[in-house]
């Protein structure tokens, strides 16, 4: 699905967040999982930046989304989180996750869906776990993406969906690669669906 999008601003605290008047769509995940290449992927340009240094992404970060150049006002907004569980960094981004991430996850009125990464090629962590029980305590709507689809085998990857399904205790999960496109066009329609299809 062809987008436009743009880099609208990154949020600190529950102040600097965008008035809440449109569709978003979180992206959460483990500080490696392959978060910006996905939402790079889906956006069809190199919006969210790449690092090889996990946990760089410290704000909330906003991408304003639209079906064409030319509309003024963005149709919906996707919300980049930093990421957690890298070792160097979890301490200080846990002690972040009280002061905004929880209450945007917990409270913000336009969020209509979370997407939250894990890595197809390892077993259910913990962090992630924790991640989905929360979400089904505040009652969000959540879509589990399984990231690197394209290391694993035909057979590997059905292992792999299975063995998320059942550690992760959800009924699907989306196997998605960036590099390969694989699962990107399944994964857009849940966004739209989600969103009231406003694009």
């Amino acid at each position: 699905m062809r987008v436009s999008s743009k880099f609208v601003l990154s949020a600190h605290s529950p102040a600097q967040f965008p008035a809440p008047s449109i569709p978003e769509v979180a992206f959460l995940g483990r500080s490696n999982v392959g978060k910006s290449s996905l939402l790079n992927a889906l956006l069809g340009s190199k919006q969210a930046k790449v690092s090889s240094t996990p946990g760089r992404t410290r704000a909330i970060n906003f991408f304003a989304i639209t079906d064409r150049p030319e509309r003024q006002q963005p149709q919906i907004y996707f919300a980049d989180l930093p990421g957690y569980g890298y070792a160097k960094i979890s301490k200080s981004i846990s002690a972040e996750w009280p002061k905004f991430i929880e209450p945007y996850l917990a409270e913000r009125p336009t969020l209509a869906l979370c997407l939250c990464l894990v890595d197809s090629n390892i077993p259910p962590q913990q962090p992630d776990i924790q991640l989905i029980e929360f979400f089904k305590q505040t009652g969000r709507d959540l879509i589990v993406v399984a990231t690197k689809s394209d290391k694993l085998s035909g057979n590997g990857r059905a292992k792999a969906q299975a063995a998320l399904r059942k550690g992760l205790q959800v009924e699907d999960v989306l196997l998605c690669s960036a590099k390969t496109g694989a699962g990107l066009k399944e994964l857009w329609a849940a966004i739209r669906s989600a969103a009231g299809n406003e694009i």
